[in-house]
């Protein structure tokens, strides 16, 4: 079963990812286990030639799991295959309460958009991509959706948890 998720999605410099890191802050202050999934539009790696994770995947191996004491994570190469859906990786996530997503605009997930006059477009999002049903700016918006300003994160967070229904956190914070 999916966690409960919710989206922020905005042009680049709109603020999205400074709002996701203080929903994220705020959500597990309040007790809750918080995932976060981002969508990239570019090559990433999270790997570095000379490491031996690096070697493995550079050998062929489509997936390399690396573990720790502190954290573990598990790569895997496509080699080809279509990019995962929201709904793969988001079946791939377990024990957390909430998953905030970065990006992924024209998934069906409910999504609030971010905006700030130092975005690089101003264009409404809204319109274009399902299910945004709030705006969150640092200048006025004109649309007939709630509003928030980007420094609202209690506001937002509360929108948030109403909106997917997000149970009382079953931890203490």
């Amino acid at each position: 079963m999916q966690p409960p998720h919710f989206g922020v999605v905005g042009w680049k410099n709109s603020g999205k990812t400074t709002l996701v890191c203080r929903l994220i802050s705020a959500f597990t202050a309040k007790g809750y286990q918080v995932a976060a999934v981002k969508h990239a539009h570019h090559a990433f790696d999270i790997d570095h030639p000379g490491r031996d994770s690096f070697n493995f995947r550079e050998a062929g191996a489509r997936e390399v799991a690396v573990a720790s004491a502190n954290r573990w994570a598990l790569m895997t190469e496509l080699r080809g295959e279509p990019e995962p859906q929201l709904d793969e990786i988001l079946s791939k996530l377990a024990g957390s309460d909430l998953v905030i997503v970065e990006g992924f605009k024209a998934s069906a997930h409910l999504k609030i958009e971010t905006r700030r006059l130092e975005a690089a477009q101003h264009d409404s999002l809204a319109g274009q991509f399902p299910n945004i049903i709030a705006i969150a700016a640092n200048y006025p918006a004109s649309e007939a959706l709630p509003y928030f300003d980007l420094s609202d994160i209690e506001g937002i967070a509360a929108f948030i948890a109403d909106q997917i229904q997000l149970p009382p956190a079953s931890r203490l914070p």
